[in-house]
């Protein structure tokens, strides 16, 4: 009967009755934790993510006050920027314009937080912290000019005195072509091009031009420059930037054609087994990405004036060799041959190969 009357006691507990009270919900945001900041000239780009719970991990709702400050160097406290009203989840982003004193003078760093307020103005605390250099910003990239060499994009701009500092010349690309619907496929594709790139060229390189060899032929880029110092503080690296230029478009159309064909050689043969004399070529291949194939041309400089002839199919030659059975015995053949790309471009002939076909 009391082993009974203990289970029955331990059911009403369970069906409905309080347990121990619950401290009431404060309602407050969970902290930002991905705070990013880049600065570029006057401006500081700010990113982060909102969150979608609070402390309680309950969802959020309704906009959300996002109080944006920064910590000046030697300074106790956040200076204010900003309050912004932003939805859970959201991307985030704001560009602050930092005032005279802080885009002027020797590099120092200065550190922005961003912290998120319920109803009542309480937070959970402040975000991580993102560093940026306050100070004078290298000068700003003029005269960017963009030209196409066989090599890729070669651009350029004006060049000035060296600064206190050493710097770098970033180049940002971004790829104005629409990407393919459907992706290359099979073993030899090449791999989907990235929207944006950033391209770095170190203090000591050439002061006025670099050279872009990761272009596309026939891609469309959108290029912008910035100076870049970087400056070891408190034993960690910063960037201090200057403004990007105006953004250049360049169409990437080859204008060059293929390398010429090198290290051509003739060989011979006298017909044999009821087949004829013939000719066999052979040379180093090219390894250009958009070579189309080879034309090979022939003439027989016995006779006088000879000239040029192409003996190749209307369809370039794909491999780096040909057969040419269309001779005489007794006759001195010479050869040259070109590589021309997809889109037509022919190559200067190559070094004459010669030799005499055997006699009957």
């Amino acid at each position: 009967m009391a082993v009974a009357a203990l289970i029955a006691a331990f059911s009403l507990a369970g069906c409905g009755m309080p347990g121990a009270p619950q401290p009431p919900s404060l309602n407050l945001p969970d902290r930002a934790t991905d705070l990013s900041a880049v600065r570029a000239g006057g401006q500081v780009s700010l990113t982060w993510t909102m969150p979608t719970k609070n402390t309680d991990k309950l969802l959020l709702k309704g906009n959300i006050a996002v109080r944006v400050c920064r910590n000046e160097p030697a300074s106790t406290t956040c200076s204010a920027v900003i309050t912004l009203q932003l939805a859970p989840g959201a991307d985030a982003s704001y560009i602050d314009a930092l005032p005279p004193a802080l885009a002027a003078g020797a590099p120092r760093v200065l550190t922005y937080f961003v912290e998120l307020d319920n109803r009542k103005g309480r937070s959970a605390g402040l975000s991580n912290g993102a560093e940026i250099l306050a100070g004078e910003a290298p000068s700003a990239v003029e005269g960017l000019t963009a030209e196409m060499s066989k090599g890729g994009v070669l651009l350029r701009w004006t060049p000035v005195p060296p600064e206190a500092s050493p710097v770098a010349i970033r180049l940002v690309r971004k790829l104005l072509t629409p990407p393919a619907q459907k992706p290359s496929q099979g073993p030899l594709a090449q791999p989907a091009e990235p929207l944006e790139q950033s391209l770095l060229v170190e203090p000591g390189s050439h002061a006025d031009r670099a050279l872009d060899t990761s272009i596309r032929f026939g891609e469309t880029y959108e290029y912008r420059a910035q100076r870049l110092a970087r400056i070891v503080v408190n034993g960690e690296t910063l960037e201090l930037a200057s403004p990007l230029s105006p953004p250049l478009r360049v169409e990437a159309v080859k204008l060059f054609p293929p390398g010429v064909p090198k290290d051509l050689v003739a060989v011979a043969a006298p017909g044999e087994n009821g087949a004829g004399p013939s000719i066999d070529l052979s040379w180093l291949p090219d390894t250009e990405a958009d070579l189309a194939g080879y034309v090979v041309y022939r003439r027989e400089p016995a006779e006088a004036g000879a000239a040029w002839q192409r003996i190749s199919p209307a369809a370039a030659v794909v491999g780096p060799g040909f057969h040419d059975a269309n001779v005489q015995p007794g006759h001195f053949y010479a050869y040259a041959v070109s590589a021309i790309d997809r889109e037509g471009h022919e190559s200067a002939r190559s070094a004459e190969a010669s030799d005499t076909v055997p006699g009957p």
